[in-house]
């Protein structure tokens, strides 16, 4: 089958058309015929080489997917050839007490589609049949294979952490990126207001088209002077923080007393000034997050099906144009998902 794959980390150069055998299943196992694989920045540090992950190479990216059911082992019973899916990202060991009580991604031995497993820069890709969940038929391919990681991540931050509850304010960082755009629909979706950051007009156009009730172009102002103005000094309820070491400090100082900051990324640096004395006075929590568990995904797909939540397609272009489509990531010229089809 056709993939494209990386040999050594490095620039985009390194993302490679190659052929490579069809991945062959075991008995609790689902193969996928991709027809739409969504990219995310975590395909980017991987691409560049992650501190203590070691990959059999060529290594195939690739964490969000959609497709069609080619074949299933003897023991699988939730999904059958023909059928239009898309696949939950995360794997796990599925008998450790966090994978029984639905956190598995609290398991020791996660992993994900893409990150230490083959991934969907391919033409096909093997999971287990636990990750296989029917494609919601209002959705395209290129749509569903949009929603996973970014709408869990999202909803999980701000649902299962932090508990965003109607009437409150919500700073929502990076409006543009994928769990910018989840983020602002599923504040809107609690009742919150929110307020995003973005670097462009463009950009915040598109972020008050989602529902986002305020806008600040960072690249102009200085986010944290507009968030005293636009709360009268009070600040906000809960930040929702993914860029780090660039935004860290003042997203701390946004937070009103008492307020919840939650964090699931550092595409900025991973190093954050912190006044604990601050943390203290002002009663604030700091909440990490990462990725979500198989539970929240199911409660995220049905506000899909009814329409509640949309996803937001960028650009869709074919799997050989991979490294154009990163390249695109790290310039931060999409508004939305960058999608690759087979």
């Amino acid at each position: 089958m056709k993939a494209v794959g990386i040999t050594s980390h490095g620039g985009p150069e390194e993302l490679e058309l190659i052929d490579c055998p069809q991945p062959e299943i075991e008995s609790n196992e689902v193969l996928v015929r991709i027809k739409a694989c969504a990219l995310n920045h975590l395909d980017i540090w991987i691409r560049r080489g992650l501190p203590g992950l070691k990959l059999k190479m060529p290594h195939i990216l690739g964490a969000d997917i959609a497709g069609t059911v080619e074949a299933v082992g003897s023991l699988v019973r939730n999904t059958k050839p023909g059928d239009e899916v898309l696949l939950s990202p995360s794997l796990s060991c599925m008998h450790c007490e966090y994978c029984l009580s639905g956190r598995d991604n609290l398991c020791a031995q996660y992993d994900m589609l893409g990150l230490r497993s083959p991934g969907g820069y391919a033409e096909m890709v093997k999971c287990p049949s636990v990750n296989v969940l029917p494609k919601p038929a209002n959705l395209t391919f290129e749509e569903a294979a949009s929603v996973p990681l970014v709408f869990l991540t999202a909803w999980h931050m701000l649902v299962g952490r932090v508990d965003l509850r109607p009437g409150e304010i919500v700073l929502v960082h990076a409006a543009g990126s994928g769990v910018g755009i989840a983020a602002i629909q599923i504040g809107k979706l609690l009742g919150a207001r929110v307020i995003a950051t973005a670097s462009t007009k463009e950009k915040l156009d598109k972020a008050a088209h989602l529902g986002a009730d305020d806008l600040i172009n960072y690249s102009e102002h200085d986010f944290l002077d507009e968030i005293k103005r636009l709360t009268n000094k009070r600040g906000v309820d809960v930040v929702f923080e993914h860029t780090g070491e660039a935004t860290w400090e003042k997203s701390v100082r946004s937070l009103v007393r008492g307020g919840r900051l939650v964090t699931c990324g550092a595409t900025s640096g991973h190093n954050g000034n912190l006044d604990i004395r601050y943390l203290f006075s002002k009663q604030i929590a700091l909440f990490g997050s990462y990725m979500g568990g198989k539970p929240e995904l199911l409660e995220v797909l049905k506000h899909f099906e009814s329409g509640r939540l949309k996803p937001v397609v960028d650009r869709v272009l074919p799997l050989e144009a991979a490294a154009e489509a990163q390249k695109a990531l790290e310039n931060r010229a999409q508004f939305g998902k960058v999608v690759l089809t087979p």
